[in-house]
């Protein structure tokens, strides 16, 4: 699933760094029913974007994974 994360960010934010990682371990002892990942992604598209507006792009990306797939997500973002 991680590598299918990276493609669909990297499809829709074309030039960008991607890092996608798994942070379950981070979460152990409760069963959320769905991962716990962290992206970081490097973007000269997020040039003059708050990073409100950066996250939500993200978030826009991954809707589909973020209501199945997905139990939490940390984000981090950068302007290439």
């Amino acid at each position: 699933m991680i590598d299918e994360i990276k493609q669909k960010l990297e499809r829709a934010l074309p030039g960008a760094r991607v890092e996608v990682y798994n942070e379950s371990s981070r979460h152990v002892g409760h069963d959320a029913g769905g991962a716990h990942l962290g992206v970081k992604i490097i973007y000269s598209g997020f040039k003059g974007k708050t990073l409100i507006e950066q996250h939500k792009i993200i978030y826009d990306i991954l809707k589909e994974e973020m209501k199945t797939k997905i139990h939490a997500l940390v984000i981090k973002t950068k302007v290439k």
